[in-house]
């Protein structure tokens, strides 16, 4: 799965698109104090308010937003468990029977209730449709439809919703002229902040992939590892920030854990020319020929292929392991690096580091940036000091 193809799903998730039909929705309330579902209920969506719809579709495409690696992982699910979770959402994505999907999902819930304490009252939002992909590119000029040839892709999507309590006000009452102390008993759902879910099966090429399921956290290289592996039956699989570490390390190995500005610039320079040069519908990834390649041509010394083949078997025991090309590039944005000190923290782009040096003043460590103008702070300009 590519971030277009997420893009793409994600996009049709709004009220009245002719291309995506959601059939039947399911809610399940779980109760924090007893970890016991309180209450279910299932519904063609259709008959749902629209105004509960369009906070059910805001919900769904906030769980679909973030970076894969980062925030969404296309996972394997594993070829041995006991009850896989495979079979259950398979049987519940042919099954045309809405009372037989619910009694399958409500066996899901029951996965995810057990060896799990949750800490608010959480509700758990099921939905089943499908949604339409076109097998060509628009033509505007063409006189016949593009939805004449489409993909037709069954899907289950889940959200894990936690709730909050709502605060209590003083309120002023009109008709009896006094002011009333206003408690709130319900639960709000917090739709706008998804904990986690998940989208069944992955789509490769346009088509569902039933043996992979696209997992969603709610924060940022967080990833439920239990729920992964005990709920989704999934295999683990290396996050962005891991794969980073790898790469860390490899170079650490090669070079030593100490580089000048100018040489991090050049690899990261290099890196990002593979990611925008790379014209294939996957990710571009790097293996130790490739690593060997960027670490050269930015002026790293004594590096040869055997020396980068060894460090792959030494960091990640696999010589022939590929790191996926925007892993590897700054953890925040492939846009900006932060150097981070205890004073201040600066944020440059990768191709400016060139103009960044640690020096030694007056038996200090210090960080000078190179600038062609003149240093404004607070509408006041700084002086020019010689060193």
């Amino acid at each position: 799965m590519i971030k277009k193809e997420i893009a793409h799903i994600r996009k049709h998730f709004k009220l009245d698109n002719e291309m995506l039909k959601i059939h039947d929705i399911f809610n399940v309330y779980i109760m924090k104090e007893t970890n016991e579902i309180y209450h279910y209920e299932r519904q063609p969506f259709s008959f749902v308010d629209r105004e509960k719809q369009e906070l059910y579709m805001a919900n769904f495409k906030k769980l679909l937003t973030g970076e894969l690696d980062q925030k969404m992982y296309e996972l394997k699910f594993q070829e041995e468990a006991e009850q896989p979770t495979k079979v259950l959402l398979h049987q519940g994505l042919v099954t045309g029977n809405p009372e037989e999907w619910q009694d399958l999902m409500l066996l899901l819930v029951e996965k995810m209730l057990t060896d799990t304490v949750y800490e608010q009252d959480t509700v758990i939002t099921f939905v089943r449709g499908q949604y339409a992909n076109p097998t060509k590119s628009r033509n505007e000029d063409a006189m016949e439809s593009e939805k004449n040839e489409m993909f037709s892709n069954l899907f289950i999507l889940c959200s894990v919703n936690s709730t909050e309590q709502q605060k209590k006000t003083l309120m002023f009452d009109y008709v009896e002229r006094e002011f009333k102390y206003n408690v709130f008993v319900d639960p709000i759902i917090k739709l706008n902040t998804p904990e986690q879910g998940f989208f069944y099966p992955s789509v490769t090429d346009n088509y569902s992939d039933v043996n992979r399921i696209l997992y969603c956290s709610g924060r940022a290289h967080e990833p439920n590892w239990q729920f992964i592996d005990q709920v989704l039956n999934a295999e683990k699989t290396v996050t962005a920030l891991e794969e980073r570490a790898i790469f860390e390390d490899i170079v650490n190995e090669l070079a030593g854990d100490q580089l000048d500005a100018a040489k991090i610039a050049h690899v990261y320079e290099e890196i990002h020319r593979v990611i925008e040069s790379n014209e294939e519908e996957e990710p571009p990834k790097l293996d130790y020929k490739d690593v060997e390649r960027i670490l050269a041509t930015s002026g790293v010394e004594n590096v040869t292929v055997e020396r980068v083949e060894r460090a792959f078997q030494n960091v990640v025991d696999d010589k022939n392991y590929e790191l996926k090309a925007s892993s590897v590039m700054p953890k925040f944005t492939s846009k900006s690096i932060k150097i981070e000190t205890k004073v201040a923290t600066i944020t440059v782009s990768p191709q400016d580091l060139k103009f960044v040096r640690q020096v030694n003043y007056q038996g200090k460590r210090c960080v000078m940036i190179e600038v062609d103008e003149d240093v404004v702070i607070e509408g006041f300009t700084l002086t020019s000091e010689t060193l």
